[in-house]
């Protein structure tokens, strides 16, 4: 059994690996929950309505919607609004905005989380020093988890489980000895109390947006389906759910037992631990708010590498630290994260100030969400009035959260809002171009040229420019080529080789897929190499040729012997060079506006971005970078005048 079906069957060390890694946004909400439903002065009727929302909203929106619908809609065993995409993409073009607005919004979110999560945990601290200053310690915290990623995450996470299963434990002990305090608060799970508030209670819809925070891990935990299967993640989530009503019910217990006092800045989750235990409970939570920090970093990176493979996104270098599989690094994306999270905390200074503007963004992924699972359950042909009940079910919940947490517009949600539209013009940007670029991409036949392909390697007259020369190739038709190589090969400078080599990346919409196909167009002369990579497969492009080229000269397809004469008696490897044609606009060019400030904006964007032959994982040593010219419509008419 392989590692990755050894983490998703349903065992003891799965679900320890689904606490740690799934469970840590969802977890840490009780640090910041309550705090944000009841601000001031302690309410009954808010505090009974605001815990009978958040039960009520984990069991309809995490365990119903999430837990026993959406986990059902796995790519081969992935999850992730991209993998659901690439599910349904082919049901419509306008799906790819879909899947942008969601992308987009969680990785905005993303920004946030890590910097609410644990400056919640590190304010515990002002219980016991009242002067601390808070906001050092954090940024020194996220930028130490930030520099660890590119040693990879395995060590850690082997420690995250147990670490997770503690932090849990103390979340149903805390919350048990809060519900003792005041028992009447069990009467918060009668969903009446959450229709008083909403209805009766004055601003009490807006309140929607303090509530919507306890939910806001749902989408992460769809996206880590791949790490741990969906039956680890069923079992293991009954008891992160059962430890989390039990700590806002014992949150709400303390609440009661307060009534009519204001709660100037306590935290009524540090309120329930005894004294000698709060700095070990500080301890704890700081610990699960680092794991909950990371499990949203990896999501990050998972979510930009499938979404470069869907080209939503530019070629970035990808780094795999360690052998794990799915375990990954990017080196842009740390940076951003880092600059991003840190701006955050300086910029909110306190986490309640951050829970203002938390939540907005992931509204949209939810709703983004719901779409692209009605066109998934519509493909399955799931009844008609199903369909139609989950759509305005889920439709009226999650469209009056983002209502509500509209609201947190000017308070701040304007900042992840602001980064997801600008990662959304990214991603249109990239989308549109490819397009474009595909359009324009002039392919001939390939049959004409073999063989003048096989006379330039045979022509003693043109000094040899490689043994191997292999060309990395767009045209999906096995039959065709880029008229761009023709021309490199025999126009640009005359590019003589022993053997020529064709090769095209086609990337599937399955995660895992990894197949190859040569075909011979010349014998001994011209091949064609085409993978078949899943979205979520890393492309070391030199790794998988080099497997190829060996598996042809066990076979005895190919000889790769140098064919030069002192050479060849001492049987040495002829040499391979690679040529990547890197393609920036003409200034020969006329052509509609839309299209000109898409073009412009993605050779902005590409001249900050390392070239196309580190993210194919070529040996640089051994590449050349070709420009082409990119011609959208060449300008006809030059009012040029001959005079004598």
């Amino acid at each position: 059994m392989d590692a990755k079906h050894q983490h998703t069957a349903i065992s003891s060390a799965g679900l320890l690996i689904a606490l740690g890694i799934i469970y840590g946004d969802i977890g840490t909400s009780p640090l910041y929950v309550m705090k944000a439903i009841v601000p001031e002065q302690i309410n009954p009727m808010l505090v009974l309505g605001g815990i009978s929302c958040v039960f009520w909203t984990l069991t309809l929106q995490t365990t119903i919607k999430y837990v026993m619908l959406t986990l059902n809609a796995d790519n081969n065993g992935e999850g992730g609004i991209f993998s659901l995409y690439a599910l349904v993409r082919r049901r419509g073009a306008w799906l790819s905005a879909i899947a942008i607005i969601g992308g987009s919004a969680l990785l905005a979110d993303g920004v946030i989380t890590p910097p609410i999560s644990v400056s919640s945990a590190i304010e515990g601290l002002e219980a016991v020093y009242p002067n601390i200053p808070t906001v050092p310690i954090v940024i020194g915290i996220i930028a130490g988890l930030f520099l660890l990623q590119s040693f990879g995450t395995q060590i850690v996470g082997k420690a995250f489980g147990p670490i997770m299963f503690v932090w849990f434990s103390m979340l149903a002990v805390l919350g048990v000895h809060g519900i003792m305090q005041h028992p009447g608060i069990l009467q918060a799970l009668n969903p009446y109390h959450a229709y008083d508030l909403l209805v009766n209670y004055p601003g009490g819809f807006w309140l929607l947006g303090a509530v919507f925070l306890c939910t806001t891990g749902a989408e992460a935990l769809y996206s880590d389906l791949g790490h741990c299967g969906k039956g680890n993640i069923r079992i293991s989530w009954v008891f992160v759910k059962s430890c989390l009503v039990l700590n806002y019910l014992g949150q709400g217990g303390w609440l009661l037992s307060h009534q009519g006092e204001m709660l100037n800045k306590r935290n009524p989750f540090y309120e329930l631990m005894p004294e000698w235990f709060l700095l070990i409970g500080i301890g704890i939570a700081t610990i699960a708010a680092i794991i909950a920090s990371q499990a949203l970093i990896t999501g990050s990176f998972t979510l930009v590498a499938e979404a470069i493979r869907l080209n939503m996104w530019p070629k970035v270098r990808l780094n795999y630290p360690t052998d794990v599989k799915g375990q990954l690094y990017v080196p842009s994306m740390n940076r951003l994260l880092l600059l991003g999270c840190i701006a955050v905390v300086l910029y909110f200074q306190k986490s309640e100030n951050m829970e203002a503007a938390y939540g907005l963004a992931i509204t949209l992924t939810m709703l983004m969400t719901t779409i692209l699972l009605i066109m998934w359950l519509r493909s399955k042909r799931v009844p008609m009035v199903a369909i139609v009940l989950f759509a305005l079910v889920y439709g009226a919940i999650e469209g009056s959260f983002l209502i509500a947490n509209l609201i947190k517009f000017p308070h701040g949600g304007w900042v992840s809002l602001a980064i997801g539209v600008t990662l959304m013009g990214v991603m249109y940007v990239w989308l549109r171009a490819f397009y474009i670029k595909r359009r324009l991409t002039e392919f001939v036949k390939i049959d004409p040229y073999i063989d003048a392909l096989k006379e330039l390697s045979n022509d003693e007259s043109v000094s040899k420019y490689a043994t191997h020369l292999v060309f990395m190739s767009s045209a999906e038709r096995q039959s065709e080529i880029e008229s761009k190589i023709i021309y490199s090969i025999f126009q640009k400078r005359p590019k003589r080789a022993d053997i020529y080599w064709f090769v095209h990346v086609d990337t599937t919409d399955e995660p895992y897929t990894m197949e190859y196909k040569v075909t011979e167009l010349a014998q001994d002369d011209v091949f064609r190499i085409t993978f078949r990579l899943g979205f979520r497969v890393e492309q070391r492009i030199n790794l998988y040729f080099r497997k190829v080229v060996e598996d042809l000269v066990r076979n005895k397809e190919v000889d790769i012997t140098s064919r030069y004469e002192s050479l060849s008696k001492q049987h040495v490897t002829g040499d391979f060079r690679f040529v990547v044609l890197e393609k920036f606009l003409s200034v020969e060019n006329e052509f509609p506006m839309v299209e000109k400030l898409v073009m412009q904006a993605y050779f902005y964007i590409k001249q900050f971005i390392a070239s196309e032959d580190k993210y194919f994982g070529l040996d640089t040593s051994s590449v050349k970078v070709e420009k082409v010219p990119l011609v959208i419509t060449p300008v006809r008419d030059v009012a040029l005048k001959r005079v004598k």
